[in-house]
């Protein structure tokens, strides 16, 4: 008896289709698809080759890294707006250990735990832990404004400064630099410079976070290097003593100053040393790792779009904040324009590209054009950036409009925003995957433009090899009259 992902009545009409696509020879092609995909096509024209090659954007393929590290590389792939969520819905897909790829990276690199986001939510953990961060997030709520205007203030300082002195500044490194303060203090109540770890936190973090995405990720080398890259990171697993030590002086910093948060979490009933790794991994890789990609993503959009979407954007929110008499968290719900140009580069370029679940049961998978029978114990992958740019959901869909979603009709299409593990329009619980921080996340980017605006009228980028997301450098900025 198979289940549906779509209660649709139309749905029912479309053909049942056999998953097209195959995994090739064992071993062999896996490593051809892992070639492929890091080298020979790329990573985007991995997928729609495959698309155009079997008419269809539901298939059978392998996924890196493939042999060795993963134990099971075969997925098939949902690569539209239709398909995807399937993705989402723990009733019938599970979730556990599944939320780097089809491997997971050992548990050394998080001091043993297996931390939430490798929980599936049939776990009593998950929603134990799940818990103590609302009630973190809900805690910290009045510390966002204060806290990020003053870091961005810095970012923005460094980036005239090295514009001035060199011509150019490395948005990246300095919005790291400050974005890693501003999480760290937000989570842990002080400033990282007064711990033991300075101001080294996001090169500790940078390390670690390769050590558990370097399987899924490569560094933009010279074609010729193509083969040692490929031996070093995708062919064995990284081993966690390379960067125990830079994990470690994370953790006894965040261990030693968020007493307040984890005294929360042993009143929930979590013990202390489970809820610090927990802590290192929410602040260290879910929210810096997701405002590193995030932050250049919503300024190269922003910056490639012009002086004229530049105009508009200033123009509402100094509007705004003069009429509400200073910026308040209010006043960024009357900032539409704002607003939809965060989801919108949430949309074209979601921090988190990959998504995967292990069908519980045999269900059917529906896309825009058929239906298609999946077994228990597949593993279902989704290619999140191809999914929210669906032709058929999405006008212009591989362009950056900044007022999509602007409007009644505009708003209609949040629902097809899938950036949080989970559609815009739903809010994250104990009891989905979906991000505890969604609307952390989503606050943190309007602010980001809210106090750029209030501060330039316009500036020009230029886009360089991305290494764990885009990377932008600032090549001008004209600050407001």
């Amino acid at each position: 008896m198979f289940s549906s992902s779509s209660s649709s009545s139309g749905a029912d009409k479309l053909p049942m289709k056999p998953i097209p696509g195959s995994y090739g020879p064992p071993f062999i092609g896996a490593i051809a698809d892992r070639r492929d995909f890091f080298y020979n096509l790329g990573r985007e024209k991995f997928f729609t080759s495959k698309i155009e090659k079997y008419q269809s954007t539901v298939f059978r393929t392998n996924m890196p890294p493939g042999p060795f590290i993963a134990s099971d590389p075969r997925v098939v792939a949902v690569l539209d707006a239709v398909s995807f969520p399937i993705l989402f819905d723990v009733s019938k897909v599970e979730k556990r250990d599944l939320f780097t790829g089809t491997y997971m990276p050992s548990t050394a690199l998080t001091g043993g735990y297996r931390v939430c986001s490798y929980l599936d939510p049939s776990e009593p953990k998950h929603a134990l832990i799940k818990r103590f961060l609302f009630s973190l997030l809900a805690s910290r709520h009045d510390k966002v404004l204060p806290l990020l205007k003053s870091s961005l203030s810095n970012i923005f300082l460094k980036l005239e400064q090295d514009i001035s002195a060199k011509g150019e500044a490395d948005f990246n490194t300095i919005s790291d630099n400050e974005s890693f303060n501003f999480v760290f203090h937000y989570f842990c109540g002080v400033d990282p410079s007064e711990t033991k770890i300075g101001s080294n936190g996001p090169k500790l973090i940078q390390n670690w976070l390769l050590a558990q995405l370097g399987p899924i990720v490569t560094l933009g080398l010279p074609k010729f290097l193509s083969l040692a890259e490929d031996l070093l990171l995708h062919t064995f697993p990284f081993p966690p003593c390379l960067v125990k030590s830079a994990y470690n002086k994370v953790y006894n910093a965040v261990a030693g100053s968020a007493t307040e948060a984890l005294d929360q979490a042993v009143r929930l009933g979590l013990q202390r040393e489970e809820a610090a790794h927990n802590l290192v991994f929410v602040l260290g890789f879910n929210t810096f790792g997701g405002v590193k990609v995030m932050f250049p993503s919503i300024m190269k959009w922003v910056g490639l779009a012009g002086e004229s979407l530049h105009k508009k954007l200033a123009d509402e929110i100094r509007t705004v904040v003069k009429s509400d008499g200073g910026l308040t968290l209010g006043s960024l719900d009357k900032m539409t324009l704002t607003k939809s140009a965060v989801w919108e580069a949430l949309r074209i370029e979601p921090p988190v590209p990959f998504q995967y679940a292990k069908a519980k049961e045999d269900l059917v998978v529906q896309s825009h054009d058929a239906r298609f029978e999946i077994k228990k114990g597949e593993m279902i992958f989704g290619y999140q950036p191809l999914a929210t740019r669906d032709p058929k959901v999405f006008e212009r869909a591989d362009e950056f409009v900044a007022d999509r979603f602007v409007g009644e009709e505009g708003e209609r299409l949040l629902k097809y925003v899938y950036w949080s593990n989970g559609r815009e329009t739903e809010d994250p619980n104990t009891e989905n995957k979906q991000c505890a921080g969604k609307n952390l996340v989503v606050l943190l980017g309007r602010l980001l433009l809210v106090e750029f605006f209030l501060q330039y009228d316009t500036f020009t980028i230029e886009e360089k090899t991305p290494v764990l997301g885009p990377t932008i450098a600032f090549k001008s900025l004209t600050k407001a009259n």
